[in-house]
């Protein structure tokens, strides 16, 4: 079955703002709650309708997402749509709170303690152009934050360990009841955690994290360019709740080189020839990335004339082989000349003209 425009259902347009889609999707809430409207079907489905489309929309990365690709590009980041009653409630339980002004707590539900992955890391790492070309192996010193060493991630002092939380005695979440509402939030005092640190860690001062400087090794493939990432899975920084630690990205940046110039897999170099070798021929040595090799000019060469080396550029990154090298000739004219060559160019001018 089609899904309707999260837009639509909402009663906003596509530039609508946060408070816009807050406003009316409270609207319809109060209009279609299942507990205002006791088995009507219409009703709950479209209170679940607009649950759905408020989630997306108040979601910036979800709502660009849905803005470019519509419902099929969100179900291709395992969005599910319909998240059930009580996340909505646990996601969406201040909107209710602001409309109703709940006062009544009482403990209920299970604490969310719930494993989170730590945070990733950037670093931008300028290399050469031939470490680029050819790869390498090197460190990077990093400071980023890890477990606790003294209480393990728990953020108690040593020889204590957290108390259960006074609010929501240990669950983790409250619960606020007006009428036909019954509504629950995270715990604001510990939020969500069920535990309250009495006696902070003096390491960690009750964070659970520390920061420390590691060094870590760096393998770069040959063939990498400016822009080029590298994922170290499990060098970011610690998790919480015994989740695992982020990923580090390593984003390159390769500095020019005097000579080559590069096109995709290829390189380019330019090289002078002076007017007696276009014109009569010649063999030149030409650097490459490696070495040098030897090239024909042939009689007659104009500038901007190429030649090929083949498989002389940069290997190629995702595959087997490398790219060429292209060399440019280019006719360098003298700016000076002593009174012998002018003489005998002079000469050459008279013979080219009476041929």
């Amino acid at each position: 079955m089609t899904k309707k425009d999260y837009y639509e259902i909402l009663g906003v347009g596509k530039t609508a703002s946060d408070e816009e889609l807050k406003k009316n999707y409270r609207k319809i809430a109060m209009q279609c709650h299942p507990d205002k409207n006791p088995g009507d079907k219409q009703a709950e489905e479209k209170f679940k309708e607009a649950a759905e489309a408020y989630e997306v929309l108040s979601d910036k990365q979800k709502r660009e997402i849905y803005d470019h690709y519509g419902h099929a590009g969100l179900s291709n980041t395992g969005f599910q749509g319909f998240s059930g009653f009580d996340d909505v409630f646990s996601n969406f339980g201040d909107i209710f709170e602001d409309v109703f002004g709940f006062g009544h707590q009482r403990g209920r539900g299970r604490a969310r303690q719930t494993a989170r992955a730590g945070a990733d890391l950037r670093y931008d790492l300028k290399i050469s152009f031939l470490d680029a070309a050819f790869g390498l192996t090197t460190t990077i010193d990093l400071e980023k934050l890890y477990t606790c060493h003294e209480c393990q991630g728990t953020g108690a002092a040593t020889g204590t360990s957290p108390s259960t939380c006074p609010t929501c005695h240990g669950r983790g979440q409250v619960v606020q009841s007006s009428g036909f509402f019954t509504i629950s939030s995270t715990c604001p005092h510990c939020h969500g955690h069920g535990k309250f640190i009495t006696k902070p860690c003096n390491a960690c001062r009750g964070t659970g994290k520390e920061k420390q400087r590691k060094t870590v090794e760096l393998k770069i493939p040959a063939g990498v360019e400016t822009g080029s990432r590298l994922r170290l899975r499990g060098e970011g920084e610690a998790g919480d709740q015994g989740g695992p630690s982020g990923d580090l990205y390593v984003f390159l940046q390769v500095e020019e080189h005097d000579v080559f110039d590069r096109a995709g897999d290829d390189i380019i170099c330019r090289i002078p020839i002076s007017f007696v070798q276009a014109a009569l021929g010649a063999t030149l040595e030409v650097p490459t990335l490696k070495e040098t090799e030897k090239i024909k000019i042939p009689r007659g060469t104009q500038t901007g004339r190429t030649f090929r080396l083949k498989g002389k550029g940069i290997p190629h990154l995702q595959g087997y082989g490398r790219g060429d090298q292209i060399i440019e000739v280019f006719v360098q004219i003298p700016t000076e000349l002593t009174r012998k060559q002018e003489e005998l160019l002079r000469e050459f001018e008279k013979l080219g003209s009476t041929s």
